[in-house]
């Protein structure tokens, strides 16, 4: 569209603006909103350097997941008899999924309030808690501690894992936010990678029965105190701001994140915000989480995004990833590896390379198209794998090799799960979480609330029952499982999940009012590229 004057756009911004009260039907306010988004062009000016320190300082919350998940699995081959005996295969699913269960129960707790109280203080109470859980592990001579410990660590991680994704899809501008998310991730990562290192080297350290795991442990507690200091630096979410009727703190904010942006341009976009809003609360009974979980399953729009959302994070933990991150060591012990701590930390590294990689491409080329290419490369690994392990003479009573040489299998398992996890990190292990920017505002803290609850529920049946299916179907017929599953995904991403790379989150919205919106959203990025010309001009008459 052809835009006027620059006098003429502060009298029809003016207009618009006191339209607000008067809009009385959904339609009205939906067309408002996205009129008001592309007018302000605000999204077409320059991110500054705030936005992506925020954005990395937070992310230092994907830490604490990381480091759990990256020592537990050296610490599982070198506790030895500390708390008691030697752990049983039981056990040592028990300990590993404990985090998991505490992580459901945190993310249930952190969506409860993260709209009532903001953004930032579930982050900030996941930190403490986080901090709690590590002593109690640290300090454990008895099993009840340390699982008690893994609980109350997973109550940390799981607030965190909730909350931090939608803070940064909240705050990011369009065109960086999947970026910006995957910092989260790759935070994730790196974590998982600094554990398995630190973990490989304490395990050299002492004998049989070396107390050196605890220091391993609790190292984990640095990045909690780190971040719950700097947080105190970052600003609270625009639209949580918005949404709580401080529409100048949230002018302020934005300022910060577009430095060279107009008032104008922040007006506009504060009440584009307002407007999705106003349709949110069109649809609002009461604020009650029942209330919410009730529309989402009663409004079809809201369903399928939501559904969509939770089912490509089921899918990147049932895909088998975190049994590699949790029993990696065990695994690489089980088909022969003399130092298994130290081969493990092949896969937390390329874990960490990757996660890299998709921060360079998961803007450029979109989300769907890496899922479609990404899912089907895990299938066919898995599948190498299942097939490896059938030449692995593996005792399955009590998962020990019959053989002294590793021979060309485990060298072909190994490398079939290097390139799998190559594949999940440049994939869907970040798209999962960047799955937030599906959900309609009104549903987003309790939809993001489901994704998370879908993310632990789904890991705990993964860390409960790896080494029990590994005895009970044989590793083969494990690895098959997690590649049927892959497999599946890949239908999914085929048939319903739409591509939203670079569309303004209140734009969203409408991608899901007819199906899954796969065609809906390819039509979207097809004529996105002439608004992107148009946005640029826009730009230039607020005086760029």
């Amino acid at each position: 569209m052809a835009l006027g004057s620059k006098t003429d756009k502060k009298v029809d911004l003016t207009e618009r603006r006191e339209s607000i009260d008067k809009i009385e039907d959904i339609s009205n306010a939906r067309e408002h909103a996205d009129q008001l988004a592309q007018l302000s062009g605000i999204e077409a000016t320059a991110a500054s350097k705030a936005a992506w320190l925020i954005s990395i300082t937070v992310s230092l919350g994907g830490l604490l997941f990381g480091y759990d998940t990256g020592y537990i699995s050296a610490v599982l081959v070198t506790i030895g008899n500390s708390l008691g005996h030697e752990l049983t295969s039981s056990e040592q699913e028990l300990v590993t999924s404990l985090t998991s269960g505490g992580a459901l129960v945190g993310a249930v707790i952190a969506g409860l309030i993260a709209d009532k109280y903001g953004r930032k203080m579930p982050i900030f109470l996941a930190c403490i808690v986080f901090v709690l859980g590590t002593v109690l592990q640290t300090a454990a001579f008895h099993i009840p501690q340390f699982a008690i410990g893994r609980f109350v660590v997973g109550l940390g991680v799981g607030s965190a894992a909730m909350v931090v994704p939608l803070y940064i899809s909240e705050l990011a501008p369009a065109k960086y936010r999947g970026r910006m998310v995957a910092f989260n991730n790759m935070s994730v990562t790196f974590g998982q990678f600094l554990a398995s290192a630190i973990g490989a080297g304490f395990a050299q350290v002492g004998g049989e029965n070396s107390q050196a795991w605890r220091a391993t442990v609790g190292i984990g507690a640095a990045p909690a105190i780190l971040l719950a200091g700097l947080l105190t630096l970052c600003p609270e979410s625009p639209r949580q701001l918005v949404s709580h009727g401080k529409s100048d703190e949230a002018s302020v904010v934005l300022k910060r994140i577009y430095p060279t942006s107009t008032e104008e341009q922040r007006r506009a976009k504060i009440m584009s915000i307002e407007m999705s809003i106003h349709e949110a609360t069109q649809t609002m009974v009461a604020d009650s989480i029942f209330k919410t979980l009730g529309r989402i399953f009663t409004t079809a729009s809201t369903f399928r995004a939501v559904f969509t959302a939770c089912t490509i994070m089921a899918i990147s933990q049932l895909s088998g990833f975190n049994t590699l991150m949790y029993y990696s060591a065990t695994l690489f012990k089980i088909v022969g590896f003399s130092n298994a701590t130290a081969v493990a930390i092949t896969v937390s590294a390329t874990n960490f390379v990757f996660s890299i990689v998709n921060l360079v491409i998961v803007d450029k080329f979109g989300r769907r198209r890496i899922l479609l290419v990404t899912t089907l490369g895990m299938c066919i690994c898995l599948v190498v794998a299942a097939v490896s392990f059938s030449y692995i003479p593996i005792d399955l009573h009590t998962l020990e090799v019959q053989s002294e040489q590793i021979g060309w299998p485990g060298y072909v398992l190994i490398a079939t799960i290097i390139l799998f996890v190559g594949f999940y990190s440049s994939g869907v292990a970040t798209i999962a979480w960047i799955g937030t920017e599906l959900l309609p505002i009104d549903a987003r803290a309790v939809g993001t609330m489901l994704n998370t609850v879908t993310c632990w529920s789904t890991n705990i049946i993964i860390a409960s029952t790896f080494l029990s299916m590994m005895k009970g179907i044989t590793p083969s017929g494990a690895f098959g499982f997690y590649a049927g599953i892959c497999f599946l995904g890949w239908l999914f991403v085929i048939f319903c999940f739409p591509e939203v790379k670079g569309m303004p989150l209140e734009a969203i919205r409408e991608v899901f009012q007819d199906g899954f919106g796969v065609k809906y959203a390819r039509k979207w990025q097809r004529e996105n590229k002439e608004f992107a010309k148009v946005n640029a001009g826009s730009s230039q008459a607020f005086g760029h």
